[in-house]
């Protein structure tokens, strides 16, 4: 079913979808969003095959950012002042094996390299675009799981709301780092490593907005790992694990993408296998999660979920069923109500302009 937009919601609201070319997908998706009921209007035919795999995207400014999920690894800049993304350039090598997740911090693009286990660090042009790489900081270390763990997977990388750090999650280790990076020489260092639970394989990250706390979402286990975090001191302290499946769950669960409401009451978590959303309530310090409720994602295999800027709608990208669903966020529970869904072969993401 696709959406159909609104005049506000072609007056500037626009979201770009990236998915995995290698699976079908068209590259990198633009559509208009309707800001009051969520609906996305795809208003091209996506970028094709400029990009190989574009399956991770971030905003800066008027350039949209790409992973290039391949074993050659790269990051592919687009122009989006235009109707349709538009590659500006080759894509620029990030020295490190099937990237996965890219961020920005301090005038640098950011990317997790999963199947090298690595961050790599490449500063900013003038013109927006990615420089060659100043830094790779190579993870060390492994885990139980044989089959997923036999050495580092950095998933995700990130910067934390004080902008002092940066983190990054490994599900190959079961840990995450916290880093400094160097603004002047785009050199990364690494600060210090919080253990979680073995096997659990970590994947990805959220702050609470209040800056004071973090969660890291499990993979190999469904379960959210509760942290106290210290931006004073660059500290991540693991308090506790909560369930993302209800009890009694037969699996298999592969969590994958764990998004945090803007006033920090709920969480929401996207689980493949059961292709379901997660709904948690947080308590009034952020300290405690608790499962309330799960929501079918409206597709398969949900690879990414994101939350509109105004925090009013969600939206998952199921990347086996081939589509992006959107939902309408209950604001007194938090609970997800499918209101549409527009096809997007291989989806992989979604990031709002």
């Amino acid at each position: 079913m696709g959406g159909t937009g609104t005049d506000q919601g072609r007056s500037g609201a626009r979201a770009y979808i990236g998915s995995f070319t290698s699976a079908g997908g068209r590259g990198v998706l633009a559509a208009d969003v309707d800001r009051e009921t969520g609906a996305l209007t795809v208003t091209g035919t996506g970028t094709g095959d400029a990009v190989a795999d574009p399956s991770f995207l971030v905003l800066a400014g008027p350039v949209l950012h790409a992973v290039s999920e391949t074993d050659a690894g790269a990051v592919a800049a687009f122009d989006i002042t235009g109707p349709a993304p538009r590659p500006l350039g080759a894509p620029v090598p990030v020295d490190g094996a099937g990237p996965t997740h890219l961020a920005l911090a301090a005038g640098h693009l950011l990317t997790a390299n999963y199947t090298s286990g690595s961050v790599t660090v490449l500063p900013l042009a003038d013109d927006g675009t990615a420089r060659p790489a100043t830094a790779v900081l190579r993870h060390e270390g492994s885990g139980p799981v044989a089959d997923r763990q036999s050495g580092p997977h950095a998933h995700q990388v990130l910067p934390d709301p004080s902008g002092d750090w940066v983190v990054s999650v490994d599900l190959g280790t079961d840990s995450v780092r916290i880093c400094a990076l160097d603004p002047a020489t785009g050199r990364l260092t690494l600060h210090g490593e919080t253990a979680l639970r073995p096997g659990t394989g970590p994947r990805h990250l959220a702050f609470h907005p209040a800056g004071t706390h973090a969660y890291v979402l499990n993979e190999l286990e469904p379960t959210l790992t509760v942290c106290r975090w210290d931006a004073a001191e660059g500290v991540l302290e693991p308090l506790g694990e909560t369930p993302v499946v209800p009890e009694g769950s037969t699996g298999p669960s592969y969590p994958s993408e764990v998004v945090v409401a803007p006033d920090g009451r709920f969480l929401w978590a996207a689980v493949r296998g059961d292709d379901t959303l997660a709904v948690l309530a947080l308590g009034a310090d952020g300290a405690e999660a608790r499962l309330v409720a799960t929501v079918p994602c409206g597709g398969t295999w949900p690879r990414d979920l994101t939350l509109d800027p105004a925090g009013r709608h969600l939206y998952a990208a199921n990347e086996r069923s081939g589509d992006v669903t959107w939902f309408t966020l209950d604001p007194e529970t938090g609970i997800p109500s499918r209101a549409g869904s527009i096809e997007a072969p291989a989806a992989s993401c979604v990031v709002f302009g």
